[in-house]
């Protein structure tokens, strides 16, 4: 165990979880997240904590984008392998 451990987690912190996202016009994330990346490059469609709705166009493999998002949302997705950061 780290000396830091115990320290809350910030924005600006690295995140803590990472899990694979399946994109759903319906269900929220099982939790929001403060990053995306994605496997094989194309749109991302996202609800944002805040509940608004936007495409984020043509995202890139390997790069950390910063979003707070509540939900990837199927229709308007064509990015794959997505990774939500929490």
């Amino acid at each position: 165990m780290t000396a830091d451990r115990h320290l809350a987690s910030g924005l600006t912190s690295p995140p803590l979880r990472a899990f694979s996202i399946l994109p759903d016009d319906q269900t929220d994330l099982v939790r929001p997240i403060r990053g995306l990346m994605v496997a094989i490059a194309g749109d991302v469609s996202v609800v944002t904590e805040a509940g608004d709705e936007v495409v984020l166009p043509g995202l890139l493999p390997g790069i950390q984008y910063a979003i707070r998002a509540r939900r990837i949302r199927a229709t308007g997705t064509n990015a794959d392998g997505l990774v939500g950061l929490a």
